[in-house]
């Protein structure tokens, strides 16, 4: 009874600094939100699924104030031809975005999408609520409740370039809460790409329906901004002959969690999920990855891998769950770290849950150092060992970076991997 007390405590608290939006066609979806927020209460670090990841800061009143970060360093994706989308602190910066006018596509935001009749009526927090059984996920809902901001892309073709949603933290005390909705048509595509630190605290929702024989690829980066926390989540609904795939990097941060939430529903759906991440001192990065197999002949793939040095923490929670008419199904999980010293810890749990009986799924999950032989074999052609132990961590998170179909973006990211390697060398 003190537990519950207790995060019903907390969940008040974080309720009563927040202003629930009203009005318009989300009002409803906001509503049962909230009340879902108030039945689950916020997580806890005795709950399952945050038992390697403390959601204090993530759930208290107030962010704990995170000091900007001076990046000198080029905008990621910035030489890029894309529809670029600014939010600053959480909130939408006209002036600094394009125009959001794309063939192919149709863009709104979500503060602005005020008629009736909408087509993301019917999105606008379903699948998160979907995607809260088995596993409860509060801070997803606490997101659908308050979310004022985000955009709504209705995809009906093939746009000539992507969309890049660029978040930046202007203020040390930000609470930003953005929820994206993105509905694919049969046979469209698209590209989106994220990258910025968004906020003090950022908790980020992105609901994805991808039609039959549609196609989505997502990249993003969470940049540099070393004091930085996030939880975002990302719920997709496949169907069938559809593509899913998403990679994340992720470069510092004190905490951040990624969660990602994928059913596949229609027959010989394909979802890809990877990150890579690298991470110094005072860091802590957890994925946590849920795919549901319902339908026949799909392949899911989870690659993760996670450099890890100077006490930093890496997190990997990943399941297959494969229902029972899911036959043929094709999962392969993955996940792994490279501890950099003896003060680093990396902790995983893989899981299989399988109903069907004609099925190829397997997962694997390691932890180890440098090579000391291929490292050797480096040194002794006369590479420095700075630069040789930065060569076998590239090589380390080159199969997560290969789940990035296109060559730019690939050679872009493996670029703000190596330029990280040579700033944190010893």
């Amino acid at each position: 009874m003190a537990d519950a007390a207790e995060k019903l405590s907390t969940t008040d608290a974080r309720l009563a600094e927040l202003s629930l939006p009203t009005g318009g066609w989300p009002e409803a979806a906001r509503s049962d939100a909230l009340a879902r927020v108030r039945q689950m209460g916020l997580p806890e670090r005795r709950d399952e699924y945050w038992k390697y990841t403390r959601p204090d800061t993530l759930t208290q009143p107030g962010a704990v104030p995170a000091a900007l970060f001076d990046n000198d360093e080029a905008p990621i994706f910035g030489e890029m031809d894309r529809l670029n989308i600014v939010f600053v602190d959480g909130v939408f910066d006209a002036e600094a975005s394009d125009d959001l006018s794309l063939e192919g596509v149709r863009i709104e935001r979500l503060a602005d999408a005020s008629t009736d009749i909408h087509w993301a009526r019917d999105l606008y927090g379903m699948l998160e609520a979907k995607g809260q059984d088995p596993v409860q996920r509060p801070l997803a809902a606490l997101n659908t409740a308050f979310a004022s901001d985000g955009v709504l892309i209705h995809v009906t073709g093939t746009p000539s370039k992507p969309i890049n949603l660029t978040y930046h933290h202007r203020s040390e005390t930000s609470d930003a809460i953005l929820h994206h909705v993105i509905k694919l048509d049969p046979g469209a595509e698209i590209t989106v790409l994220e990258n910025g630190p968004a906020a003090a605290r950022f908790n980020k929702c992105m609901e994805v329906d991808v039609a039959d024989s549609a196609t989505f690829h997502h990249v993003r980066a969470q940049g540099r901004d070393h004091e930085r926390r996030a939880a975002t989540h990302i719920f997709a609904r496949l169907g069938a002959e559809s593509v899913f795939k998403s990679f994340t990097l992720t470069a510092n941060g004190v905490l951040t969690r990624n969660e990602c939430v994928i059913e596949l529903t229609g027959d010989d759906a394909v979802a890809h999920v990877a990150g890579a991440c690298v991470g110094d001192g005072d860091f802590h990065h957890d994925d946590t990855v849920f795919i549901t197999h319902d339908a026949v002949g799909c392949e899911s793939r989870q690659v993760f891998k996670k450099v890890l040095r100077n006490g930093a923490t890496g997190v990997f929670q990943g399941k297959i769950l494969v229902k029972k008419d899911a036959q043929k199904t094709d999962g392969y999980q993955i996940s792994q770290s490279l501890l950099l010293d003896e003060d680093s810890q990396f902790l995983a749990k893989p899981e299989l849950e399988i109903y069907a009986d004609d099925v190829a799924c397997s997962h694997g999950s390691t932890s180890g150092a440098i090579d000391e032989d291929a490292l050797f074999y480096l040194r002794s052609r006369g590479v420095p060992e700075a630069p040789a132990t930065d060569l076998l961590t590239l090589a380390f998170l080159a199969e997560a970076v290969e789940e990035i179909e296109d060559e730019d973006l690939r050679e872009e990211i493996n670029r703000r991997l190596a330029a990280w390697l040579e700033r944190h060398r010893s």
